[in-house]
């Protein structure tokens, strides 16, 4: 079953304005073999568990508000500080972040938490993530979620084939090949940084992701994803239900890649737009991205 709403359903709020935190009052420690991994929850032990994979260069807050909405909907939500975000596991080498890890790292705090099966959420590297994990560990999903990253196979070919996405991520081998970037990011109060995020990304919680990414080690070790080697593009179409969510004006991912996700997915999935809305949309348009997934949670 292939959806795609072409209609904006959201054009951000008013600068300053952001929607109110109350629910998530846990703050919890997921012990691991690599380590334990922070992470932030809400909503009752045995509810209908999810769990959120952030990307670069945030956090697990980055999805307060869809685990706060969650959990007061009577879904199990938990969103981690992933591999290098969380101080207990921060390996210090480069291929300690290849994707075979990372993707080990979701299942065992699935394990840790008693999940069986779940409800997998990324963004950015964390949608990367998740891709890779519904395509390993097909059984231990009922759905997935993915907000701006599209399907590794169909950014391929946009790298291939399209010259707009080769030049908006330029900046990944840029990252890899240059040991200067960490200076670069920090200098100046972080200038760098700050810019990443613009002005789509409330104040508090940038400041919240610099002062993480000052910590000796934590900036290296989130630059490491993109250090450890590209993860082969060779992957299978994913059968577990999928919502994909593409903001139109990501500056990451391009139209063809997001167009091309489809191709890859043959189970159902379900394809919107979020129109005016930049790359960091769980933070930029919180109420859309909750609603959308309580509506694909609803249907799976």
């Amino acid at each position: 079953v292939l959806s795609s709403v072409m209609a904006p359903l959201w054009h951000g709020p008013p600068t300053g304005t952001w929607p109110t935190v109350t629910s998530v009052t846990e703050h919890l420690s997921i012990p691991t073999a690599a380590g334990s991994f922070d992470a932030i929850a809400a909503g009752p032990e045995d509810g209908r568990p999810v769990l959120l994979l952030h990307g670069f260069p945030e956090a697990a807050i980055a999805w307060r508000y869809q685990v706060a909405a969650l959990g007061e909907r009577g879904f199990r939500a938990v969103a981690v500080d992933q591999r290098g975000y969380s101080p207990g596991v921060r390996p210090e080498r480069p291929a300690e972040y290849g994707i075979s890890e990372l993707v080990a790292d979701v299942v065992a705090i699935a394990d840790a938490l008693g999940w069986e099966r779940f409800d997998l959420v990324g963004h950015d590297w964390g949608g990367a993530v998740a891709w890779w994990t519904a395509t390993d560990h097909p059984d231990r999903l009922r759905s997935l979620a993915v907000v701006s990253t599209p399907h590794p196979a169909a950014l391929a070919v946009a790298l291939k084939t399209d010259e707009d996405q080769a030049n908006r991520s330029r900046y990944m081998t840029e990252w890899r090949a240059t040991p200067a970037t960490e200076r670069a990011m920090l200098a100046d109060d972080a200038r760098a940084l700050r810019q990443i995020f613009g002005r789509d990304v409330p104040r508090d919680a940038a400041d919240d992701y610099i002062q993480r990414l000052q910590e000796p080690g934590a900036l290296t070790a989130a630059l490491n994803w993109y250090r450890s080697g590209r993860p082969p593009a060779a992957l299978g179409a994913v059968d577990t239900p999928v919502l994909y969510v593409w903001p139109t004006e990501d500056a990451a991912f391009g139209d063809v890649a997001a167009l091309g996700t489809a191709a890859h997915c043959s189970g159902p999935y379900r394809f919107e737009m979020l129109e005016d809305v930049s790359h960091w949309a769980p933070e930029q348009a919180p109420e859309a991205i909750t609603t959308l997934l309580l509506e694909h949670f609803d249907a799976t």
